[in-house]
């Protein structure tokens, strides 16, 4: 006989964003954080009639008998982390991801929660942004329109482990962690996707080897910073995890990226051999992977060659990657979708009547979302 209990509960579950790049820079700033953070949890979930479930980790699973009174409290958690994040540095900041689910559970006599409801609630909270909240399409039904607060439907996602599409909508207004907003780093920069190069591998065997790889890696982040299609990931951020066994999903999560750039490099004699691959983070599926053997003549020469050429060769399949990450998708909105295939006719034409009406028509799109 068990006294273990089905239920249907509202389930919050967060996560903090890049806390292996925090505790790698400063291990003591970000257990003083995690814990100040933690007990921001603690407070807005009980004000909520809340329960905190687990804090394993960087994370907090916590369970709700009302769906209304668990996103009021995700919005409160993320507004005062938000308050208290403007005095601390951009790159110390503790930013939480935070997914709700309504879900059947079972919940067990020492107050531990298990079952699909609970795994789909750590799903929503990887789909958020930092400083963002996700709910799933249950969850948002009960919500709607029950609190001052705006939504947005953000599609159907294939998460791992769960059999069909979840359907997931943000809270808007939460999801900058309270980074300031600047045309450069706001709403625009969050649109386009990050791109982070880990720490060529030095597979020679022989340590001083080290300072070829990680120059190498270091002038990567240069050269591909210099297109500012898709923001880089800083070296400070990625070097902490050199030398470590990774696995590339995690890893991108931490740093907020949606590619990565990964190599080695092995020296025998005078030659080198230089592999990089470049990897899309969301479905663990390469994109890109080359080789490159050379004489170890003149060292930075070798540098700014390989460079250069992988620099040249992954930016454009980064596009092309984008542009069927595109393809696939549905057109949130179906007039906006109508203006940006009407301006394209337009821009196709090459003339400069057909500039000015792609021109109109890609400003009736901003309008569009403007007020839409």
């Amino acid at each position: 006989m068990t006294d273990n209990q089905r239920k249907l509960a509202a389930i919050l579950s967060a996560d903090a964003v890049g806390y292996s790049r925090l505790m790698g820079d400063d291990e003591a700033a970000t257990v003083a954080a995690l814990d100040g953070a933690r007990a921001v949890f603690r407070e807005v979930i009980a004000a909520h009639r809340g329960r905190v479930v687990d804090t394993a980790g960087d994370s907090v699973l916590a369970v709700f008998d009302s769906v209304v009174e668990a996103v009021a409290g995700a919005a409160e958690i993320q507004d005062r982390l938000t308050e208290e994040n403007a005095a601390v540095a951009e790159d110390r900041r503790m930013r939480f991801r935070i997914g709700i689910n309504l879900g059947d559970v079972i919940a067990k006599p020492d107050g531990t929660i298990y079952g699909d409801g609970v795994n789909i609630a750590a799903r929503l909270e990887s789909l958020a942004e930092p400083g963002g909240v996700t709910l799933s399409e249950d969850a948002y039904r009960q919500v709607r329109n029950k609190l001052d607060l705006a939504f947005e439907d953000i599609g159907e996602h294939a998460v791992k482990n769960i059999s069909e599409p979840v359907r997931a909508y943000r809270i808007k207004g939460r999801g900058d962690g309270g980074a300031p907003k600047t045309p450069e780093d706001g709403a625009a920069m969050m649109a386009r996707p990050a791109l982070a190069v880990l720490p060529f591998n030095n597979m020679s065997g022989d340590a001083e080897q080290d300072y070829f790889a990680d120059g190498l890696t270091e002038d990567l982040i240069t050269a591909l910073s210099l297109d500012k299609t898709f923001p880089v990931i800083a070296r400070n951020s990625t070097f902490v995890y050199k030398g470590k066994s990774t696995d590339i999903r995690q890893v991108a999560k931490e740093l907020g990226a949606r590619y990565v750039l990964e190599g080695s490099v092995r020296k025998a004699a005078n030659r080198v051999r230089i592999n990089a691959q470049l990897i899309d983070a969301e479905t663990g599926h390469h994109i890109w992977a080359d080789k490159f053997d050379r004489e170890l003549e003149d060292i930075f020469e070798l540098q700014d060659e390989i460079t250069a050429r992988i620099a040249a060769t992954i930016e454009p399949e980064l596009h092309r990657a984008e542009q069927m990450r595109s393809l696939a998708k549905k057109p949130a909105n179906l007039e906006a979708w109508d203006y940006v295939q009407r301006g394209m006719a337009d821009l196709a034409a090459f003339t400069a009547e057909g500039n000015l009406r792609w021109s109109r028509k890609i400003g009736q799109v901003a309008k569009v979302y403007s007020t839409g």
